[in-house]
């Protein structure tokens, strides 16, 4: 056999075809995704609230309003609502400036501060601009007002030594950022993006398992119902999660030093996470066969932008955002924030995880249901005994 001969052989052209195509997925999916960092930034949503009986609150508000780089600032949320809206995840950023800021900056009654308050338990991309937007804002402000209290101090220039001491002390702590941080992750990458490695761990055991169970739901057929192999088929993918969750789980707790309570929260999700992946990932291989499995690299891809593990749901590029809603990375990720590190419900997520399994195994019993044909049992029999 040539060389030739061999490269034509369906295995060899297999691989090449893949080897291409895996590429231009990867790339064609993953470069264009990720250019929205930090080009998508000015779509967060940032609030600043104002209490400021003053006027120097007001001043800071409009100032910020206009130099900041985000197209969706709220200014008309109060401090409880807008707390309530940064544990959601619905905003990156809250601002507030406390109701005596201009009375302690005015009576130099001790530094004057804002209160800058960020949630960690989201977005990497999210949580690391809001610092560099925190730590600019800050030196712009503390800049602005040591120059406004030195003009202040020097329009009395007789001032004993110890005095001006006193006063230059003032100068340089007129005003105090106050940085917050709420729902803080533990140090280390692994627990950054832990809830995205549990995801895509049985993600993407369950599409390889799409593939070897519905081959089993095929290779069986003459031997009972279709309907009673597709019963099969889903108390397998079960019992696959119930196995794998439970070691998925026991190793997450072990390296990221995880208590007892979080690791059955997180092996129920997992066992969830495996039957609804499965079924979603099983809905193209029912549909065409094992090809399917090429159309499930590209739709895996697509959601590892869309999970929102890395750059939030405002962020995304139309199609990443499209589907972000019917995809279930993006439910298990965010449910896994709000259990592992959050102190928001994870119910919201986990519902539309839920949903998405449901629609996802409507789809495959219709599937089954038009295009699997019913085959005779009792000519299957015959045909095997005549074999025998």
């Amino acid at each position: 056999m040539k060389f030739t001969q061999f490269l034509k052989s369906k295995g060899a052209t297999s691989s090449i075809f893949m080897g291409i195509f895996y590429a231009v997925c990867m790339l064609g999916i993953f470069l264009p995704g990720y250019t929205a960092i930090p080009k998508n930034i000015d779509q967060l949503s940032i609030a600043i609230v104002n209490d400021d009986a003053g006027q120097i609150g007001e001043q800071i508000e409009e100032s910020l309003a206009s130099q900041l780089p985000f197209d969706k600032i709220k200014t008309n949320l109060s401090n409880k609502e807008a707390m309530q809206a940064l544990e959601d995840n619905k905003l990156a950023l809250v601002i507030h400036i406390p109701t005596t800021f201009s009375s302690d900056l005015q009576k130099n009654a001790g530094p004057s501060s804002i209160d800058f308050t960020l949630n960690e338990a989201g977005a990497t991309v999210v949580s690391s601009t809001m610092n560099q937007v925190i730590s600019q804002i800050n030196s712009q402000l503390q800049e602005q007002f040591s120059q406004q209290t030195a003009e202040g101090v020097l329009m009395n220039l007789n001032v004993p030594q110890e005095q001006a001491e006193e006063l230059a002390t003032k100068i340089e702590k007129s005003y105090v950022g106050n940085v917050v941080t709420i729902n803080d992750v533990p140090d280390g990458m692994h627990n950054n993006m832990l809830p995205m490695f549990l995801t895509m761990a049985l993600y993407v055991g369950a599409m390889i398992a799409a593939m070897q169970l519905v081959g089993a739901f095929r290779a069986n057929r003459g031997k009972t119902t279709k309907t009673r192999l597709f019963i099969y088929v889903q108390l397998t993918a079960i019992l696959v999660g119930i196995l794998a969750g439970l070691v998925s789980a026991g190793i997450a707790v072990g390296i990221n030093n995880l208590h007892g309570e979080q690791f059955i929260q997180i092996w129920g999700q997992q066992i969830l996470n495996y039957w609804v992946c499965f079924n979603f990932t099983a809905i193209v291989v029912f549909l065409i066969g094992e090809a399917g499995m090429v159309l499930n690299i590209p739709i895996l891809l697509v959601q590892t932008i869309a999970n929102g593990a890395t750059i939030s749901r405002d962020m995304m590029y139309a199609p990443y955002e499209w589907a972000s809603h019917i995809s279930p990375m993006y439910y298990s990720v965010q449910a896994y924030f709000a259990n592992l590190f959050g102190s928001t419900s994870a119910s919201p997520y986990l519902i539309g995880l839920t949903v998405v399994g449901l629609v996802a195994m409507l789809l495959n019993i219709v599937i089954v249901w038009l295009l699997h044909k019913p085959v005779d049992l009792a000519e299957s029999q015959e045909a095997e005994t005549v074999i025998g």
